[in-house]
């Protein structure tokens, strides 16, 4: 027997709305790439998204259209979120940092009609628009006043709002109709995309809403460092109009003065990135003895954090939520936010052992770790397996690729992450590492996150990684690569000392070079792919 209830499809246009009638006085404040600073309210921008969606549909978009951003977190970028997914269409961020070649090939599988662009990348564009399909439309997301001369035929962003009505009749359309599309940065093999429903991302933001309802809430100012590229920046346009936060969009200057000056400026209560942008941040206010004006919470994401990260913004009254997630899973899949009989009967040092860690499930999503026979391991904190995941946010299979579909979709429908973890009594998992990055040392496992994360407590240490390097008895050795904080050198000695309190002695590395700086991926996590390939032929000392 079924329910008598009503039954309306899940909208993505319908958050907007929702915000636009629920939260007027809610802002979006974005530093431009024109050099000023724009803001206005959740109903100023649903007039203009109603505006850019007639735009749009007179240059021709349709439902099932490609529309591509290349752009910075800003609120043009925000808007074409909205109007093309209420068109029916499918916004397709590209992330500005991937190779050429990579770029060629997303929007050449995707079959992008039209190319949004931010006057950062033109000439990106114009050095690539022969690789992109003929007959693409460019956008400039830029006026009149600013549009400069390139070899490019862009239309102006502002001229197809112009003269628009600020109100549009938004077509009913199935949950199940596509949305987003967000490609993997593609360490390895060509990028592969995830492709997200109205049913799924309206989910998404609700799920964030809940579980991170301490940080998203009507009245939040909340920064997403995380780009607009990476993922829909984590659900954050869709789950803050949702909540009524203020949404407070850097632009492309992600340095730590940068974003700790406007931090300062819009006190901004909450900021979302990945740890390297954090060491930037946690560098400016060391210089100036102090946190950003009402700043209190910090989401981390992307990699593991390190625990002396935590320990310094919790001590400098800073709460710190370690998410975990993918692209796969619209991201987020896990957080870090201790329950109320942790925050009273733990200890101090307790706790901060426990954020290190990447948190409980999501609601909605589901969690499983598996060993090499995929037999179902037990959820005590002990046993380690594959994880594996499933829900209404999680993909069911790769964008017009079958063949990697079916290299990560069980004979039960669930997700194969690659990631080697653990999830104890209460639901806490943490991540042992990528599968590709543990190595394997005499036939015993080592974390490459266990041996990073200890290392960054060491005051001289500002930033390191842990590869595997070959070895005729042992197979692999860890090599650990560091970057100094500043002129002074920290020793094999020291470091040894340091994670002998926490690891057997056949863990530790066998040797230390410093660098100066670590190589990062499209989605600002340090490459171990590239790293691995720099050590390539690397000779380890010789070490019984």
């Amino acid at each position: 027997m079924l329910g008598q209830m009503m039954h309306l499809p899940l909208s993505i246009i319908e958050i907007l709305r929702f915000s636009a009638q629920n939260h007027p006085k809610a802002e979006i404040v974005s530093v431009r790439t024109e050099g000023d600073v724009h803001r206005y309210t959740y109903p100023d921008a649903f007039k203009r998204v109603a505006q850019l969606a007639s735009g749009l549909k007179k240059i021709g978009i349709e439902p099932g259209d490609r529309v591509a951003t290349l752009a910075w977190n800003g609120y043009r970028h925000f808007e074409l979120y909205y109007a093309i997914a209420g068109l029916g269409a499918i916004c397709h961020t590209i992330n500005p940092r991937l190779s050429s070649e990579q770029m060629s090939y997303i929007t050449k599988h995707a079959e992008d009609k039209v190319l949004c662009v931010d006057l950062t990348f033109v000439p990106l564009i114009e050095v690539l628009k022969d690789q992109f399909a003929e007959g693409t439309i460019y956008i400039l997301m830029t006026d009149r006043a600013h549009m400069p001369e390139s070899k490019v035929d862009f239309l102006c962003y502002e001229e197809l709002l112009e003269d628009e009505p600020n109100d549009f009749e938004w077509a009913t359309l199935s949950e199940e109709t596509a949305a987003g599309l967000c490609y993997t940065s593609g360490t390895t093999g060509n990028p592969k995309g995830a492709l997200y429903s109205h049913r799924s991302t309206v989910l998404h933001a609700l799920t964030l809403s809940v579980s991170l309802a301490k940080t998203v809430h009507e009245g939040a100012k909340i920064l997403p460092v995380v780009p607009l590229f990476h993922v829909n920046a984590w659900g954050l346009p869709y789950a803050c109009p949702l909540a009524g936060a203020s949404l407070i969009f850097p632009g492309p200057a992600l340095d730590g003065k940068s974003i700790f000056d406007l931090m300062d400026r819009e006190q901004v209560s909450s900021a979302w990135g990945v740890p390297t942008v954090w060491l930037g941040l946690q560098g400016e206010i060391a210089v100036r003895g102090r946190n950003p004006e009402g700043f209190t919470s910090v989401i981390v994401g992307g990699s593991a954090v390190p625990r002396s990260m935590i320990e310094v913004f919790e001590k400098s009254g800073v709460m710190v939520c370690h998410a975990w997630g993918m692209t796969e899973m619209s991201p987020i899949g896990t957080h870090g936010i201790l329950s109320a009989h942790h925050e009273e009967t733990m200890s101090e040092e307790d706790k901060l052992d426990m954020k290190a860690r990447q948190g409980r499930r999501a609601f909605g999503v589901d969690l499983k770790i598996v060993d090499e026979a995929g037999v179902i391991q037990p959820h005590d904190g002990k046993a380690i397996g594959e994880l594996y995941v499933r829900g209404n946010t999680v993909i069911n299979g790769y964008f017009r690729n079958d063949e990697a579909t079916r290299t990560v979709i069980d004979s039960d429908g669930w997700f194969a992450t690659g990631d080697v973890a653990s999830i104890d009594a209460e639901g806490f998992l943490t991540i042992q590492d990528r599968a590709k990055d543990l190595i394997k040392s005499g036939g015993e496992w080592i974390s490459s996150i266990d041996l990073e994360n200890i290392v960054m407590g060491h005051p001289d240490v500002a930033n390191c990684a842990v590869i595997s390097i070959a070895h005729p008895k042992w197979d692999e050795r860890p090599l650990l690569v560091i970057v100094p904080n500043g002129e002074a050198r920290v020793s094999k000695d020291q470091v040894d000392k340091m994670l002998l309190k926490q690891v057997a002695k056949w863990q530790l590395p066998d040797a230390i070079e410093f660098v100066a700086q670590l190589p990062l991926t499209a989605t600002g996590k340090v490459s171990k792919l590239t790293l691995r390939q720099n050590f390539k032929d690397y000779k380890l000392p010789d070490i019984v």
